[in-house]
């Protein structure tokens, strides 16, 4: 079947671009001319945010339009389940055919979620690798992450992540061109998908040199001393492995630049991409979008990757073009990656009536340019998986962002008056209204009790499958002999990455001795102060490995 009066859709995707990173979102030194090319054609939605601030739960959101929890996707371990209908899904039935080139953190054997075509592996594990355990409490490091991707920032000749990106990109290109070649070829939807500017933060001389020291911009909030950390952000600390490593200012400086020069990288894949389009006509029949899954914190009150609901972290960049420009400038509605299949939906159904569906959490984005209800303008973002070990969950309704955390005290805060999150107003009597107003948005339909004990179920089910084997399958979608070798499939991500960079780097020790659960949840409870505890530093982890 030919439709040619339909749309094609492009979604171009990076991993980890904080919003704030972008030029398009106020940065100043981030050089990013082919986002900004994009964005010259399009819509730039403001105040998007992501789902989850975390790889699969996001992702899992985003292919079905749904929050976290209402897929049981609560951490980067949860399977998405085969029976759980997805974008591919939903436009296969308006006759698009749909090509996956790239990431996407499928968790469990089906790894195509209704995609025709799957044209690269994945990056990541498929199966029960890196699994939290909440009753092992927030010290528990799961993937074997720690702050060793800061401390060890810098250039490098090759890494892991640019093996994958160059594929990415030459397989997705390459895809353009058989399109092409193929006029009469169904509309399709393509993902592309990147790792970088994902941890580690390192990326090639070129790039590195694109970004002088002296021209490396600071964080806008400064660190903050543990004992005023909130409840969600102590957990953090620990399942950061913070404990383990001294950022130095020299560390955060040389992060912040190596991840500037992985976002410039990626940018110049985007502009190719934008030129085989344009080259061989597609252009003229293709919706762009550029996403990313979540933020990164890069030092923001001294914390560091993804995992909480502080801009930062939560806060991505968003642009959609149509090719006849449409639509065009800013929007400043709040919007979730929820909001991508509904408005893939839109497009594709070319003003036909859409046939029943299954149920979606999202709303439009082209509704969201127009809209003026309420409802329309509040996202929600929901974090289950290391660190605090209790249900959070976050809503953003205008210019007030409510941080929930189940059974400890609740943050709210003013993101165009305050958009560094230093002035927790939910003790303040003048904005009480409005924190009752977000708390019963954030717990409508939504049981912490219930959800806490569901996600320590699921996590003791997948553990014991888990253990049962040493030679689990990966379930990793192997394109070509090797891969499993070239990329992550393990719990010891830190280890992968730095074996596969060169020149090597001597990554720390994966088994390190964990501080005493009960020395944690006394730090965690602000019963005690860090100096009363004896922290494992990197040195004595090694030592005690």
């Amino acid at each position: 079947m030919h439709e040619s009066s339909k749309l094609n859709i492009l979604m171009i995707m990076a991993d980890q671009v904080a919003a704030q990173s972008l030029s398009l979102y106020g940065n100043s030194v981030c050089k990013t001319p082919n986002l900004e090319r994009l964005a010259a054609r399009g819509v730039v939605f403001k105040n998007a945010y992501t789902p989850s601030p975390l790889c699969a739960p996001a992702r899992a959101s985003l292919m079905t339009g749904r929050l976290s929890p209402n897929i049981q996707c609560y951490d980067n371990a949860s399977e998405l389940n085969a029976a759980q209908p997805c974008i591919p899904h939903f436009l296969g039935h308006l006759g698009y055919h749909s090509i996956l080139c790239g990431k996407m953190h499928f968790v469990g054997p089906d790894q195509v979620h209704g995609f025709n075509e799957r044209i690269t592996t994945d990056i990541y594990p498929a199966n029960f690798s890196w699994m939290p355990n909440w009753e092992k409490g927030p010290s528990f490091i799961s993937s074997g992450v720690t702050l060793s991707s800061v401390v060890e920032a810098g250039p490098c000749v090759r890494n892991m992540q640019m093996d994958y990106d160059d594929e990415v990109e030459y397989q997705g290109i390459q895809k353009i061109y058989d399109l092409a070649r193929t006029p009469e070829h169904n509309p399709f939807f393509m993902t592309i998908s990147f790792t970088n500017p994902h941890t580690p933060f390192t990326i090639s001389q070129h790039y590195w040199d694109m970004y002088p020291e002296d021209a490396i911009d600071l964080p806008s909030a400064p660190e903050v001393p543990f004992e005023s950390l909130d409840y969600h952000s102590k957990g953090l600390y620990f399942a950061h492995g913070r404990q383990l490593h001294d950022v130095s200012r020299q560390n955060l400086i040389d992060s912040r630049r190596a991840y500037y020069g992985m976002i410039s990288y990626i940018d110049d894949k985007v502009g190719n991409i934008l030129d085989a389009l344009e080259d061989t006509g597609l252009a003229e029949n293709t919706v762009v979008c550029f996403i990313s899954d979540h933020g990164e914190m890069l030092g923001e009150r001294g914390m560091w990757y993804k995992h909480h609901f502080w801009e930062w972290s939560a806060h991505v960049p968003m642009i959609m073009a149509f090719p006849d420009g449409r639509y065009q400038g800013e929007c400043h509605t709040n919007s979730s990656l929820i909001d991508v299949l509904p408005t893939c939906l839109e497009i594709a159904a070319n003003g036909e009536p859409l046939p029943d569906l299954p149920a979606i959490d999202g709303i439009s984005l082209l509704d969201k340019l127009t809209a003026k209800d309420p409802a329309s303008d509040t996202v929600i973002s929901d974090y289950l998986a290391i660190g605090p070990c209790v249900p959070c969950r976050m809503v953003k309704r205008g210019a007030y962002k409510l941080m929930y955390t189940h059974g400890h005290p609740p943050m709210l805060f003013n993101i165009d008056n305050d958009p560094s999150e230093q002035h927790n107003l939910a003790e303040d009597q003048n904005h009480q209204e409005t924190l009752h107003e977000l708390t019963a948005v954030a717990l409508d339909g939504y049981d912490p009790e219930e959800l806490t004990q569901k996600i320590i179920d699921s996590q003791r089910d997948r553990i014991f499958i888990s253990k049962s084997h040493d030679d689990l399958p990966t379930w990793a979608y192997i394109h070509r002999a090797g891969d499993e070798g070239r990329f992550v499939r393990s719990a010891k991500v830190d280890d992968t990455k730095a074996r596969l960079r060169l020149p090597r780097v001597e990554s720390e020790p994966y088994h390190y001795h964990p501080i005493d659960a009960e020395d944690v949840d006394r730090l965690m409870a602000g019963k005690v102060s860090l100096d009363q505890v004896r922290i494992p530093t990197s040195s004595t982890s090694a030592e005690q490995a």
